[in-house]
């Protein structure tokens, strides 16, 4: 009980993760209180059990589960985080908690599940409940079927997906297990309850008894559909409706419909089965035998298409060759059984393929309907269920072409059939699917066969026509059926009312007005809730949907707007339609109705022979018609009584313009019918050329078409004009009808009836006529555009040059606005059926016309051309008869022109080609496809499915010119097709599937062109969103970031909410990435285009004066990038009027208020605004400032942020169109910058921005005056030491570095100077990743001047400034070495030179791998730049202000800002001075930037005022190389000497930074003191600290400083060995300190060890060195440094280092074998270590190393190489580590791939197992010996071992060292017998390894204190101090004792004499002699200061063990620090 203590003290969490199984269950109860208390639901409270949920539930303890269980249950109902742990915990309850046998736990575990399908992760819960039913354990299954059965009964079918839980169902009954079964049979009744018989498919095939029960059950189901009555989180709302009906009680009989109604539409039986593939299945001669001669054959091979097409759902797949078999059976087989059979084989694939079918819909419904002439009933009806189960795969407006085609065919059983197919399509159609631009030319073909002779044909067309009106209204039909009597109108009516319609539909016929009618729609209305609530408007509102036209005033129509005008459009139609079938009346009833309404007078005077008396009657006439009502005006009657004689012959032109005005009037005023019109229109033509009268007639015809429409009046019109013989008349016709044009728009215009008139007119011989009609095609062209010109092509050139005159004259203007009324225009069209399309691009209505030219083009059917002979051609093996076909069919279009949609089987051979193995037959089938789009024109939209998804298919090719071929046909049908049909459907989705690079780069960049364009997209574009977040994920990169391109433009028509939802189905990391993408693409968002531009009249002015800016604006930004041609004209249109509001009114406005207004200040200083700015753009609620071209809400965002903190003259100057207006502006805020420079830092964002956008502009006057005050900005804020936020320089830096590629040389100098000042009020390193993104622009020009710049920072900033590492960019730098432009490769140079002036022949290295040709072009370059930098003079006076020194290898003469490099006299003279100024001013040491000056310093002390000028030059550049904080330079201030460094620098690590980078200078001086600053740092505990961060970049420093002494220094003969030396020293020393410290040796880096130790190990080789006085001295310390290296450098590293070492030198023939052998000397050390070291060293990483070692160089290749020591090495080493872990070792080869490749793997094994062979007898001598023998060697590796051993020992170097080492062996493995191994020696050798090996034992047992460190390492060390006592002096008594020893050992006769010979270098040498004092420690005389008293008792204590070592070493301390101090002082 005592422990119960403990746990009840701890947290919750700890609790329930305790091993005591009470805590735990304390810990679940506590943790459901403080669950239950917790409130809000986002608390980070939550967050610290979302990993221990997963445990709550899979508790082992049976008490606490129950507990844990509750616990998660109320976090998952009330955490918000609960979701993320969903997977995890509903997986745990499925194998933890439902095979409990408790049935609470169940229970609880079920409602985990339940709860976590309410927080909306049903998705997860469902998969793993599924997962659960493969589980062994019944139990398990039964829970699992369970909860899915609740989750269903409660959440309902639209919550829970039943495909996969119905998929899965039938295995369930086939259990062994009966409670399986019986859960399974529940679930069944469940699923069956939601989706009645579309379960039934699925469970057909379950046994029979099992199958009868389910009937049982199901019958006793209620009829009522089920509700759900558990709601997720989202369904709030939803919850409380049901709440509330079922408070109300049976309230809810509206929404019972509504339910059982979507019950049945919500889920498909198609959708729940697994689709069958079948091709595969076809027999093999299926197409030889369905092309047999005999029937039996024929009827074999369709028996097994129609087996396999029985199946309900296929796999999609190339069906063309199957589907033209059918075919070819369907239409010319003479068996009809057979004909039975293909036809019912065709039905079975397109009801299994539904939409996929209908890529082949077009190619089977034409044969069909030509094989209805079979009058025999099985076939019939066999073809009726073919063509019907074909139309449900495509849609009526593809077939339409083809049906309408056989209306007129002679045989009246095709007819018949056409007309009864139609009616039973038009019940699948609703009154959007079936348009009256589909239904007129229906309706007119069914009217004929109203006619016709046969009765069958009759009654087949009254049931379509009666289908029709039943699905679209009787207001959308009536139009149509004009010209059929009232029995026939009733008859049609009576087969509309026997209409059923399909599950239920509502029918739009409740404007019918039979009673009938009325009652049976009233019945229908309650079921059909569906319906939207306008569903209970009056009934005049429920006709189909009107097309909008542009109104005079202008607005936008609203939802009610649309209502209402619909509503009015239909009324006025019913009247018009009485007008129009007016009968004409007698001129007996004329008069009468003419004497109701006339004077009696008027009457009488018409016929008078006095002019005078027709002219008063004329006048009361007018009068009368004047003061009539509109329904009281009998129009005909009118009319017809002013054509009474002498009518319209009247020849007193006064009279006759009279009457031409009356009927202008009585058009006007009246209900002015056709019939009236028709009176008339022959006389108005007739009179419009008269040069009195002809204004009158025109006025009269203009009336008439406001009445009667102007399609139908010009159309009329120019008929009569045209049937004259008089020049005039029709000159003035064509001029009328072109003023008519733009007075009423195009809407409705029937081109192609004045085409023919037209071209008669440009024929006539009267140039009067021609003139007018070439006008006339001017304002055509303003509406229709350039395919106007296609009716003329075949004129004479010389008319068609006038004619190309005309149409230039309007090129680029806009048509006018119509002023004419358009509600009766709209009517008119409506009467007419031209609706038009959906969309009016254009304002005044003019849209239609410009939409519908290519309809209009006469067109040629090409189907007959299309023979067998050409597709066999097309589909031959041989590749030259197929481009033969291809030629025949481009020919054929060609020939063409203009062709219909029927094409016949073209479309599949041509499919079939752009898959073509032959490339060049691909690329000539694209271009076929773009001349067919041309072609074709709309008609090519029902070719989508089958030819144009094939070409995005090619968008896959590997090659670069068949993509770009693909693309732009695709481009090309899209113009013809528009975006609507691609997007529609599966296929955009099926090509998205396909994991193609090249294929997802291209159609991703397609669609984010495309889709921004569109107002709104098919809801199957959501199905895209799957592949397009696969595509973010893509390992291609191109792809990724193609998708994340388009991404926002899905986002525009999807929403974010939509997109961020179908995450849901992602992996959890893979929605984390996602998720934050479209966070990203949130922002960046494009808005939806407006709805097209609508012009208007009244409201003209204001609208252009308030948008006038906005559209000066769109005019400047659209001039540079213009994407759609409607986009021009509305630009264009708006700018004009902008313009001319602008800067027409603005010199009226100037005076004396606007100059008072400009008085005041620009700016205004907003406090904390800039902040707030930035807040918002980072919470995404402002448009991040990110482009590649500045779009209108950019800039329309900037103009609102400077709003409130810009003079809103200022702001409109800046936007205005005009430069010259934003060049005055810009100069003032140049002249405000110094008396308002704080408001200017307050808003320099907003201004960065604006100049920004300028960058974009290509006039150089304004971008050389933004430039100009760029450069007096940028000096400003350096005065003001500001210093650029991320927020401005982000927003700015990326645009400027653009236009350092433009192509003017004033412009780029100027950006130059720019980006210099820039460096100096923001980091130069930050501005270094912008210019690396700027090397890789397509300009090349900007990559040039970019690396030109990357050169100057480098130069001036040296290494650190490359980001985010030098060696990342120096490669990417290296790329454009190879560059194509010559001035980008010697940019390149330049810069690469630049490295290699700082870090020498580190940089080819940095570089990574270069070409042969590039490395010699790198190599020459770098040769010249050291000639010139020679050549260049080196002495400067010291009173002269040095500058900047130019690169000689810069061809531009960019600066590199580079202190110069001083003379080394020089330097001395300032040491000397430096020394002299530190007596006063305490100062140690000064670096080398502040010795400049220090001559004129010595020479006049007194100055002290001015700060000397070189110095704040360079110290400016100090600060921004180390990106300091900015620190304020004191300019004039009074001060003794310089002060330290550190008082300069305020940052400790930019100081150690700037030191370290001093160390690799190629001044040897400069390197001596900066390593003496970094010594003294680490001599010092407290400090040393400050070091941990840059031990790499010190490290390489040092090894860089190593290079350049062995390449240069040495080699240079001038150069002082004496100061080499010295730098040596100083670089031991420094690494002897360094390496002391471990934490710090600790954080060097593999590849840093690397190089370390190889310019260790080949300055130890060096020969040079030897030869150098002390040489050999040097090189014992660099040998004492190597094991200190080794010993306290991360194991991990340096054993990798080692071993990539080893590779490296064992690769490169060029190596010493010498070095080989140092670097197996090093790894030897290393694996003695093992043992201590094992457990923190990574085995993956050094066995990956060694994996990668043994691939290069595998065990044969090992072994015959000229030693086999690297093989013995490598096999020690391997032996060690499985010696030390066992087989655990086999765990740790995670990191290589393809393991079971591996070499390595496979020779782990054999040890592994060798050594479990081994370790398998064990001995029982005690406890130790039984420990060793686990870890026994195996014979091979002791026989290896020792005989290195005895090896060393018998060399006269080594002897000590191979006795150390058998001591050690011996003592690690006393189970082994040395007796075998020495049997062979003589005697001699046996004592002296019997008394070496006592003296050493004995020597362990004396200094027990002294371990395996006093070992001298193989490298031939044989002793090391500890790591605590290294620094004491006793440490060196200790070396001299052991010394001493070999010096007896010597003497014995083992080793011989050793004095006389040369010093052994490296590691494979021994070590001559331990090394003295003064090479140890010859920079830590301040660390014996320090312990002197320690130094001083270990002195005591060893003294007598030294009395003979006095000749090596001091005899007394004192001795030892005097001798130190001399040597020290002699360096100095």
């Amino acid at each position: 009980m005592g422990d119960d203590s403990e746990w009840m003290k701890l947290p919750i969490d700890q609790k329930c993760e305790h091993k005591v199984w009470k805590a735990r269950l304390n810990g679940y109860e506590e943790a459901v209180k403080l669950f239950q208390r917790i409130h809000d639901e986002k608390s980070p409270e939550w967050g610290k059990y979302l990993g221990l949920i997963k445990k709550f539930v899979t508790e082992s303890n049976a008490v606490a589960q129950l507990k844990g269980l509750e616990a998660a249950l109320v976090f998952v109902e009330n955490a918000h985080v609960a979701g993320k742990t969903t997977g995890e915990v509903v997986s745990g309850v499925v194998t933890k908690v439902f095979n409990q046998p408790k049935a609470r736990a169940k229970e609880l575990g079920m409602d985990i599940c339940l709860m976590y399908v309410e927080i909306e992760k049903v998705e997860v819960v469902q998969d793993e409940l599924l997962k659960g039913l493969d589980n062994k354990n019944p139990k398990i299954v039964v829970a699992c079927i369970e909860t899915l059965r609740k989750a269903l009964s409660e959440f309902g079918s639209k919550i829970v997906t039943l495909k996969p839980v119905v998929k899965v169902l039938p295995k369930q009954f086939e259990s062994r297990e009966k409670a399986v079964r019986d859960e399974a049979r529940l679930l069944a009744i469940e699923v069956y309850r939601w989706i009645r018989d579309a379960l039934r498919p699925s469970l057909q095939n379950i046994n029979s008894v099992q199958l009868k029960e389910l009937e049982e059950e199901w019958v006793k189901l209620p009829s009522a559909p089920p509700k759900q009555s558990r709601f997720l989180r989202s369904q709030q709302d939803l919850k409380a409706k049901f709440e509330q009906q079922s408070a109300e009680g049976g309230g809810g009989g509206e929404c019972d419909d509504d339910d059982m109604a979507e019950a049945e539409t919500a889920v498909d039986p198609y959708e729940l089965l697994e689709p069958v593939e079948i091709l595969s299945k076809l027999p093999k001669d299926f197409y030889d035998e369905i092309e047999s001669k005999k029937w039996q054959e024929r009827k074999q091979a369709l028996e097994a298409i129609e087996a396999l097409a029985k199946n309900p759902k296929l796999e999609n797949g190339d069906y063309g060759d199957l589907v033209r078999a059918l075919k070819k059976v369907v239409g010319f087989d003479a068996n009809v059984m057979l004909v039975s059979m293909a036809a019912k084989c065709l039905a079975g694939l397109a009801s299994g393929l539904r939409k996929k079918f209908g890529t082949y819909a077009g190619l089977v419904v034409p044969t069909i309907l030509e094989k209805f002439k079979e009058k025999k009933p099985q076939v019939v009806q066999a073809l009726q269920e073919a063509i019907d189960a074909v139309f449900l795969t495509t849609s009526l407006q593809n077939l339409s072409e083809d049906i309408l085609a056989v209306m007129d065919n002679k045989n009246p059983s095709i007819k018949q059939q056409a007309s009864l197919f139609l009616a039973r399509s038009f019940r699948h159609c609703t009154q959007s699917t079936l348009p009256k631009s589909l239904l007129k030319p229906f309706c007119a073909a069914l009217i004929k066969q109203v006619n016709d002779s046969a009765p069958e044909v009759r009654d087949a067309a009254f049931e379509a026509l009666g289908t029709a009106m039943k699905v679209v209204g009787e207001k959308a039909v009536n139009p149509f059926l004009t010209d059929l009597d009232k029995l026939k109108l009733d008859k049609i009516k009576e087969s509309a009312d026997k209409v059923e319609l399909p599950g239920g539909k509502k029918s739009a016929g409740g404007a019918s007005s039979g009673g009938a009618g009325d009652k049976k729609t009233a019945a229908k209305a309650p079921p059909s809730a569906e319906a939207p609530p306008r569903a209970s408007a009056p009934p005049k509102s429920s006709g189909p949907p009107k097309k909008t036209q542009t109104s005079a005033s202008g607005k936008p129509s609203s939802g009610q707007a649309k209502k209402g005008k619909s509503a009015a459009a239909g009324g006025k139609k019913t009247s018009d339609s009485k007008e129009m079938t007016e009968t004409e009346l007698s001129p007996e009833a004329c008069e009468d109705l003419a004497a109701g309404v006339l004077p009696a007078s008027c009457l009488q005077q018409l016929d008078s022979t006095n002019w005078k008396e027709r002219l008063a009657s004329m006048e009361d006439f007018q009068r009368a018609v004047e003061t009539m009502e509109k329904s009281a005006m009998p129009c005909q009657a009118l009319v017809k009584m002013l054509a009474k004689k002498p009518g319209w012959k009247e020849t007193n032109f006064q009279v006759m313009q009279m009457k031409l005005r009356i009927v202008a009037l009585v058009a006007q005023r009246g209900q002015f019918s056709k019939t009236s019109a028709s009176v008339v229109l022959e006389a108005l033509v007739d009179k419009v050329g008269d040069v009195k009268c002809g204004g009158n007639a025109k006025e009269a015809l203009t009336a008439i078409g406001e009445s009667c429409s102007l399609p139908w009046t010009a159309e009329q019109v120019v008929s009569l004009a045209f049937a004259q013989k008089n020049p005039k008349n029709q000159a003035e016709t064509l001029n009328w009808l072109a003023n008519a044009m733009k007075e009423f728009g195009f809407a409705g215009i029937n081109v192609k009836g004045f085409i023919n008139n037209v071209k008669t007119a440009l024929g006539a011989s009267n140039p009067g006529v021609r003139t007018s009609a070439i006008s006339l095609l001017g304002v055509m062209f303003l509406y229709m555009g350039a395919p106007l010109r296609m009716f003329f092509e075949d004129e004479k050139p010389a008319l068609l040059s006038q004619i190309d005159a005309e149409f230039e004259k309007m090129q680029g203007q806009s048509p006018p606005a119509p002023i004419r009324c358009i509600r009766k225009l709209a009517s008119a069209a409506d009467e007419e059926g031209d609706d038009g399309e959906e969309g009016d691009e254009d304002g005044g209505g003019g849209g239609g016309g410009g939409q519908d030219i290519m309809d209009l083009l006469p067109r040629t059917d090409i189907g007959d051309k299309i023979t067998s002979v050409l597709v066999s051609k097309l589909e031959d093996k041989n590749w030259k008869i197929r481009k033969e076909g291809l030629d025949e069919a481009a020919a054929i279009i060609s020939e063409a022109k203009f062709i219909t949609a029927n094409i016949g089987e073209l479309p599949l051979a041509l499919k079939g080609r752009l898959g073509d193995s032959n490339k060049i037959l691909v690329q000539q089938t694209l271009t076929i496809l773009q001349q067919l789009a041309t072609a074709m024109g709309g008609g090519l939209k029902q070719h989508v499915k089958a030819l144009g998804f094939p070409v995005i298919t090619v968008l896959g090719d590997s090659k670069a010119n068949v993509r770009a071929a693909a693309m732009t046909t695709l481009q090309a049908w899209v113009e013809q097709t528009g975006m609507k049909e691609w997007l529609e459907g599966e296929e955009m989705s099926e090509e998205l599937k396909r994991e193609n690079p090249f294929l997802r780069q291209e159609v991703l960049g397609w669609l984010a062109e495309k889709l921004p364009t569109l107002r709104t997209v098919p809801a199957d574009l959501m199905l895209c969103i799957p592949q397009l977040y696969a595509c973010l994920e893509d390992r291609n990169g191109d792809v990724r970031k193609k998708a994340q391109d388009a991404l926002p433009t899905f986002m525009m028509h999807l929403g974010y909410d939509k997109m961020s939802k179908a995450t849901g189905k992602l992996k959890h990391a893979s929605k984390d990435q996602v998720m934050a993408m479209l966070d990203k693409a949130r922002a960046l968002m494009p808005a939806k285009p407006e709805a097209p531009a609508k012009a208007s009249g009244g409201s003209k002015g204001s609208a252009e004066s308030s948008r006038a800016p906005s559209a000066s604006r769109a005019q400047s930004s659209n001039d540079d990038v213009t994407d759609r041609k409607s986009e021009v004209k509305k630009v264009k249109g708006g700018a004009v009027p902008a313009k001319r509001g602008a800067a027409g009114k603005k010199p009226a406005a100037k005076g004396m208020k606007e100059d008072e207004d400009r008085s005041g200040p620009i700016f205004t200083l907003v406090p904390n605004a800039k902040e707030q700015r930035v807040k918002e753009e980072k919470q995404l609620k402002i448009l991040k400032w990110n482009f590649i071209t500045p779009r209108d809400e950019y800039v329309e965002q900037l103009k609102t942020q400077m709003s409130t903190c810009f003079a809103r003259w200022l702001q409109e100057e800046l936007f205005h169109v005009d430069f010259q207006r934003q060049v005055k502006a810009i100069g003032v805020m140049m002249e405000r910058m110094e008396s308002e420079c704080e408001a200017t830092i307050g808003c320099l964002d907003l201004i960065l921005k604006w100049f920004t956008l300028r960058f974009y502009d290509t006039n150089t006057t304004i971008l050389m005056k933004v430039l100009e005050y760029l450069k007096l900005l940028f000096t400003t804020l350096t005065q003001e030491n500001y210093h650029l936020s991320e927020y401005e320089a982000n927003s700015f830096i990326p645009y400027l570095i653009l236009k350092v590629g433009e192509p003017k040389d004033v412009v780029r100098k100027d950006v130059r100077s720019i980006l210099a000042m820039l460096c100096k009020v923001y980091p130069a390193s930050k501005v270094f990743p912008f210019l690396m993104d700027g090397t890789k622009s397509k300009n090349s020009k900007q990559r040039a001047e970019c690396l030109e710049e990357l050169g100057c920072l480098i130069g001036a900033y040296g290494m650190n400034v490359c980001q985010p590492t030098p060696a990342k960019s120096l490669k990417d730098i290296a790329i454009h070495i190879g560059d194509r432009d010559t001035s980008v490769r010697n940019a390149a140079l330049n810069t690469v030179v630049a490295v290699y002036n700082v870090c020498g022949d580190q940089v080819y290295k940095l570089i990574g791998t270069l070409s042969e040709k590039e490395m010699s072009m790198l190599e020459e370059r770098i040769k010249r730049s050291a000639k010139k930098t020679q050549a260049a003079p080196a002495k400067q006076s010291a009173t002269d202000r040095p500058a900047p020194r130019e690169n000689a290898t810069n061809p531009k003469g960019t600066f590199l800002r580079k202190p110069a490099q001083e003379d080394p006299n020089k330097l001395n003279q300032s040491r000397q001075n430096a020394q002299q100024s530190e007596q006063s001013s305490d100062s140690t040491s000064i670096p080398k930037e502040f010795q400049l000056d220090l001559d004129l310093i010595e020479r006049d002390r007194n100055i002290v005022y001015e700060m000397p000028n070189l110095i704040e030059h360079k110290l400016d550049e100090l600060l921004e190389l180390e990106r300091l904080e900015p620190i304020t330079m004191p300019k004039c201030t009074v001060r003794a000497a310089f002060p330290n460094f550190d008082d300069v620098h305020n940052s400790t690590a930019s100081t150690i930074n700037f030191v370290i980078s001093q160390v690799a200078s190629s001044d040897i001086n400069t390197s001596i003191q900066a390593l003496a600053q970094i010594d003294e740092v680490l001599r010092q505990d407290d400090k040393a600290e400050v070091m941990s961060g840059h031990i790499d970049q010190f490290l390489i420093a040092t090894f860089m400083q190593l290079r350049l002494i062995y390449s240069t220094h040495m080699a240079d003969e001038h150069m002082d060995k004496k100061d080499i030396m010295k730098l040596y020293s100083c670089i031991i020393g420094n690494m002897l300190s360094l390496f002391s410290m471990e934490p710090l040796a600790r954080e060097a880096s593999m590849g840093v060890l690397k190089d370390l130790m190889h310019g260790v190990i080949m300055l130890m080789l060096d020969s040079r060195v030897e030869d150098m006085e002390d040489g050999q001295q040097l090189i014992r310390s660099v040998n004492l440094m190597v094991i200190r290296v080794l010993e306290k450098s991360d194991q991990t590293n340096i054993i990798s280092a080692l071993l990539v070492l080893l590779q490296d030198s064992l690769f490169m023939t060029t190596c010493s074998p010498m070095f080989s052998q140092l670097v197996m000397k090093c790894l030897w050390r290393m694996i003695r270590f093992l043992p201590e070291t094992i457990n923190s060293i990574n085995l993956d990483r050094v066995l990956l190393d060694v994996h990668n070692l043994m691939k290069v160089f595998p065990k044969d290749k090992l072994k015959h190489l000229k030693s086999d020591v690297p093989y013995r090495t490598l096999k020690t080493l391997l032996h060690t580590l499985c010696k030390l872990t066992g087989v655990k070792i086999l765990d740790h080869l995670s990191m290589i791939e393809n393991r079971n490749e591996s070499e390595l793997e496979a020779y782990l094994r054999r040890v592994v197992k060798h050594y479990g062979q081994l370790s398998g007898p064990k001995t029982d001598r005690d406890e130790k010996n039984s420990l060793r023998t686990s870890d026994r060697l195996s014979k091979a590796m002791v026989s290896d071992v020792l005989s290195e051993i005895f090896k060393k020992i018998g060399s006269k170097e080594n002897s000590k060292e191979g006795l150390t080492e058998l001591y050690e062996f011996k003592k690690n493995h006393p189970d082994i017998d040395l007796e075998p191994f020495l049997q062979h020696t003589t005697l001699v050798f046996q004592n002296y390894v019997e008394r070496g090996l006592q003296h050493i034992e004995s020597e362990k047992e004396t200094k027990s204190r002294i371990q395996n460190s006093t070992v001298i390492s193989q490298h031939g060390q044989d002793s090391s101090v500890s790591n605590e006592e290294e620094q004491k002096t006793a440490g060196y008594y200790e070396r001299l004792k052991i010394l001493k020893q070999r010096i007896v050992h010597d003497n014995m006769g083992v080793g011989g004499g050793g004095d006389n010979e040369p010093a052994q270098r490296g590691l494979a040498t021994s070590k001559p002699s331990v090394p003295s004092s003064t090479d140890m420690l010859h920079s830590k005389l301040s660390q014996l200061k320090e312990s002197r008293e320690m130094h001083q008792q270990e002195h005591n204590v060893h003294a007598p063990a030294h009395a003979h070592g006095s000749s090596s070493s001091p005899a007394t301390l004192d001795d030892l620090k005097k001798r130190l101090e001399r040597i020290k002082s002699n360096w100095q």
